[in-house]
């Protein structure tokens, strides 16, 4: 196993630090200087790259490291820009990139400066080894992807397929540690769920304040939105989620192999998640999983306080499995609250899913194996999309893995997006060592 040097450590800590330095923040993006960062750091090792610009700050980054073209590409991805901050609630500056207590600090350490970091001292370690290589090993460093990927990884498919002409991508999120009933698990992207965003319109008497209304379009609409934000709607188990489901409970034992046996059966397992799973993050996770789900984040309704309107309006952000559609989720949502209520389709996208029989995701696998045996690699699904939603455009085969074997006790999913989001460096050095293993692995000449 490849073991960095405390100086290729440091290297690495530095260029992560430097990256999180920079204020990334989308909107507005402004990613340029981040960018232009990488170019430098590619320059300065002999990297080809090129810039694609798609606005006065927004700036992506293309790197290849040649191989002899034995066999296609592989693409490490990432993007540059981060979610807001609120610099007074955390415990370090966000934008400082300090490194205290064992980790550093700062917003898009983990989502998602951390792997910019990890696949540009891989890239560099490469490149001084003058490794052998049959397939190119393509970095891309992106922008937008926090606000709908328009100004990065859309903008590459549409204009630009030749930079990132890649057979299979390795992206966010996943590849970090979870922890269940003791054991340690490392969820694998392998789909994301679609986008099925909604506007429910709700009509009814208009009239003044000072008189009941017990038809009035927003009493309605409270009633629907009530039932929407509490409910679930049916199941529909994809492939990735019987494989995780199947693999978690092979893992476990029984009482719990039984139980994910059957929440893959939509007869019985809507029953089981209702009642038998207690952990309330478990259930959220395993409905998103299973179900489409609806959360309604917008009400529009009324003028003035003492006139009861003639319309409310509530929009919802809808999330559709694979092989769902925006359609079916309407179709969910008035068996739910009824066909009175005006229900049009803002935005749609669909889900996309991939296999996990490939070489890729085995020797993601056997890579892990190595790098932490106690340890065991499940697909899974995501409720979210990130750029991977763009790249299955050009075909390519699309894993969410960012190896972080992280401590007990800190959950990946309050650091992302969260406040005093950090890395810890011990598992910054285990995504860098595991990172470099699989690229060697899957994409070193001589490898079958």
């Amino acid at each position: 196993m490849f073991q960095l040097s405390e100086e290729e450590l440091r290297e690495a800590v530095t260029l992560l630090q430097d990256l999180l330095r920079f204020d990334t923040t989308n909107p507005p993006g402004r990613e340029r200087p981040a960018t232009e960062y990488v170019a430098r750091v590619l320059e300065e090792e002999g990297i080809e790259h090129q810039l694609i610009e798609t606005g006065a700050e927004r700036l992506n980054v293309i790197g290849r490291l040649r191989g002899t073209g034995a066999e296609r590409p592989l693409m490490l991805s990432s993007h540059l820009d981060v979610v807001p901050a609120v610099e007074g609630q955390w415990t370090h500056p966000p934008f400082s990139g300090v490194e205290a207590g064992g980790c550093v600090w700062g917003r898009g350490a983990v989502d998602m400066k951390g792997m910019t970091a990890m696949g540009l001292t891989v890239l560099r370690l490469l490149q001084r080894r003058r490794a052998s290589l049959k397939r190119d090993i393509i970095l891309a460093a992106v922008a937008d992807e926090e606000a709908g990927c328009a100004h990065g990884s859309l903008h590459l498919v549409k204009h630009h397929r030749d930079l990132i002409d890649a057979e299979y991508v390795i992206n966010e999120v996943g590849g970090f540690t979870m922890e269940m009933r003791g054991r340690r698990f490392y969820p694998v992207q392998v789909g994301e769920k679609g986008i099925a965003w909604l506007r429910i319109r709700a009509r009814g008497e208009p009239g003044h304040g000072s008189l009941p209304s017990p038809g009035s379009c927003l009493g309605i609409l409270g009633k629907a939105m009530s039932q929407l934000a509490s409910s679930r709607f049916p199941l529909h188990p994809t492939e990735a989620a019987g494989e995780f489901l199947e693999g978690l409970g092979a893992t476990l034992g029984f009482p719990e192999n039984l139980a994910m046996s059957l929440l893959r059966n939509p007869a019985v397992g809507g029953f089981i998640l209702d009642h038998l799973v207690k952990d309330v993050d478990q259930k959220m996770s395993l409905q998103a999983m299973l179900c489409n789900t609806v959360n309604p984040t917008i009400v529009q309704a009324g003028s003035k306080i003492n006139v009861v309107p003639a319309e409310a309006v509530l929009e919802v952000d809808g999330r559709t499995l694979p092989g769902q559609t925006a359609s079916d989720l309407v179709a969910e949502v008035r068996d739910l609250i009824g066909g009175h209520f005006e229900i049009e389709i803002v935005k749609e996208t669909e889900g996309s899913l991939h296999s996990s029989q490939t070489p890729l995701f085995d020797a993601i696998r056997e890579v892990m194996a190595e790098h932490d045996p106690e340890g065991t690699v499940l697909p899974y699904l995501m409720p979210g999309f990130t750029d991977s939603c763009c790249y299955k455009e050009i075909g390519a085969t699309c894993y969410g893995f960012y190896p972080l074997k992280l401590p007990p006790g800190l959950i990946f999913a309050k650091l992302f997006h969260g406040t005093d989001e950090r890395i810890p460096v011990d598992s910054f050095r285990f995504g860098i060592e595991t990172l470099f293993d699989l690229v060697i692995r899957f994409a070193g000449e001589g490898r079958d």
